[in-house]
Order: C-alpha cells, then sequence, then structure tokens
C-alpha cells in the first residue's frame, strides 16, 4: 500500500462525507494525529483498521488500498455504458454495467477502453435471419489472438468468449443491439456500431 496515495484519498473521502479528523478518529477509536498522519503519508493505518477505514468511508476495501475510488455515475443501468475487464494473468474476462472496482489474480484491473476497429482487427457484421453473425480476420493462435466478441444493447450484452485455435466467430440475437466489441490479447478492445455499418 503506498500511504501517500492511500493518504490523499482518505483526506479526500473524509472531506466529501464533510467529517472532521476528529469525527473519523472517533468512529476508528485513534486520536485525531492518527488521521493526520495517515492524510500526509507520514504513517500506515493498522492492518486490523483497513475494514473499518474503509467502510467508515463509505468505499471498498480494494478501492482504499488501490488509492482510487469509484463513483458509478450508470445509475440508469443501461446497458450500453458497460465496461469490460480483462485479466492479463489467467484472461478471465468480466463485464460490468458500469465503472467498478474488480480485481483477479490479487490484479485490481482497469477498465478496457475500447478503440473504433482498425483495418488489422475489423468487425465484420452479416444479418442471418434473426441474428447478427459476427467475425473477424485475425489470428487465432496462443499468442495471439481475439479472447471474445460482445454484442450491446440498452438491455442486455451477450457474450461470447472465443479461444486461440478455434473460429473468430459469433452469433448475436439482432434484437437491442447497438454496438459490438472484440477483444484483442495484444491490442485491446476494439468496438463497431451496428448503425455505422450500414446495419439497420
Amino acid at each position: 500500500m503506498n500511504p501517500y496515495v492511500t493518504g490523499a484519498v482518505i483526506k479526500k473521502l473524509r472531506e466529501d462525507s464533510h467529517m472532521t479528523q476528529t469525527e473519523l478518529a472517533g468512529k476508528l477509536a485513534v486520536s485525531d494525529k492518527a488521521i493526520s498522519r495517515w492524510e500526509t503519508g507520514r504513517g500506515y493505518p493498522d492492518i486490523t483498521l483497513l475494514e473499518p477505514l474503509a467502510s467508515a468511508l463509505g468505499i471498498s476495501l480494494i478501492e482504499l488500498l488501490s488509492g482510487s475510488s469509484v463513483s458509478n455515475t450508470n445509475r440508469t443501468a443501461n446497458m450500453r455504458k458497460s465496461v469490460f475487464y480483462v485479466c492479463p494473468v489467467c484472461g478471465n474476462a468480466i463485464c460490468a454495467s458500469g465503472e467498478a472496482v474488480v480485481s483477479c489474480c490479487g490484479i485490481t484491473l482497469p477498465p478496457l477502453e475500447a478503440e473504433e476497429a482498425d483495418e488489422d482487427h475489423r468487425i465484420r457484421v452479416e444479418r442471418i435471419e434473426n441474428e447478427w453473425y459476427v467475425t473477424a480476420e485475425h489470428p487465432m493462435t496462443k499468442s495471439h489472438s481475439l479472447t471474445f466478441f460482445a454484442a450491446v444493447g440498452p438491455a442486455g450484452v451477450q457474450f461470447v468468449r472465443l479461444y486461440p485455435e478455434g473460429p473468430a466467430e459469433a452469433y448475436f440475437r439482432i434484437s437491442g443491439v447497438r454496438t459490438l466489441y472484440a477483444c484483442c490479447n495484444r491490442h485491446g478492445l476494439f468496438r463497431l456500431d451496428i448503425r455505422s455499418a450500414g446495419k439497420p
């Protein structure tokens, strides 16, 4: 844990909660001087105080330890604001309906930032009856492959996991799909807006 980063988070969250150092100290049964030391990076909270401290500040323990707070502004649960996370250790792929603190294999995962699909990651889509057939001409080797396709609309996310040496293809129900995503294990997340692809 970095005391300088965590100290800044403690101070900001305490001030956002309109708490004085003395009030926070009272909730944790420590002195206000201890709070001052933590906030200025001159000391660490005792490990037994981490969960109560996170609770008093209204954040998760992971947020406290990572030195950043997460405020999910996606209050309407619009799935078009979905966020994807991929673990670089085990390849676990996670989708959340908004910003979250996600960890896997002991690592706090950053959200993937989607880019417009480029020539090397072109997402092809074709309508076949009531489904979108999605493909990509992309290597599918053990060291370089697509890890998933996802289809996102206001009401939900459809997710298809892809595997090395398998086909880079998926079928998605057409209903409500607005955006398609493809995730490359080397180059990150790419998106295609169905309307910009000329699809109805």
